[in-house]
């Protein structure tokens, strides 16, 4: 597999990929460091404030273009961004925790084994074969939201299972499609491995978190069946 990995990819694009997969390990660091923060302190809460400061961090870091000299700043947005968004999932984590401490463990070895499997998969396939999946997936996020935006009103849980299970299997199309998309970029000379970082990071955060609620939700109806 390493062979033809090598062979499909130019040295390059490959020393790319790396700088990207490690920006996005020091984000998932750092946004375990922000759940931390929301479980085990009263440091800082998830709620409003850390919204706005994870989608300032994020504009911040759109808002800086890369001139190679500024990579450290940016960085520490990438990183400010990431670990304020582990803040957000704060509630949902202290949820699972509550329900069963076991779901937590199990959600994120879930996670990285989705991730793994469709990021080999986007990376040993053939170039552009997910590109064009693009369309597909913006309908479907649009849908979504749509179908979230709806449920506010109907309360229906089916309306609920359909919305997760689709939004996760729509987050695994996106490793697909933006894996395949950062290696077209940098092919055309875009070099920022930071912001190409950012998209990968979203994916994985979708997914942990319909995974976690997928778990918890499932582990909280067994337990009431149980009662």
């Amino acid at each position: 597999m390493f062979n033809n990995f090598n062979e499909r990819l130019e040295k390059p694009i490959r020393d790319h990929l790396k700088n990207v997969y490690a920006c996005l390990a020091m984000s998932t660091l750092a946004a375990g460091a922000g759940g931390y923060v929301h479980l085990f302190t009263d440091f800082f809460q998830a709620g409003f404030l850390s919204g706005l400061l994870a989608f300032g961090c994020l504009i911040g870091l759109m808002g800086v273009s890369d001139t190679g000299k500024n990579r450290q700043t940016r960085l520490g947005m990438l990183l400010g961004f990431a670990f304020f968004s582990g803040i957000g999932l704060g509630p949902l984590l202290e949820l699972s925790l509550h329900v069963d401490p076991s779901i937590l463990p199990t959600a994120m070895l879930a996670t990285g084994v989705v991730f793994a499997c469709f990021s080999a998969s986007a990376l040993l396939a053939d170039d552009r074969k997910f590109l064009y999946l693009g369309g597909t997936l913006g309908s479907g996020l649009l849908l979504i939201l749509v179908m979230g935006l709806a449920n506010i009103f109907f309360r229906s849980y089916l309306l609920f299972q359909i919305h997760i299970y689709l939004g996760l299997f729509i987050m695994c199309g996106f490793i697909l499609y933006d894996t395949q998309l950062i290696i077209q970029k940098r092919r055309r000379g875009d070099t920022d491995y930071i912001w190409h970082s950012v998209d990968l990071f979203i994916d994985l955060i979708g997914i942990f978190r319909r995974i976690l609620i997928i778990l918890t939700d499932k582990e909280s109806n067994n337990k009431n069946k149980r009662k």
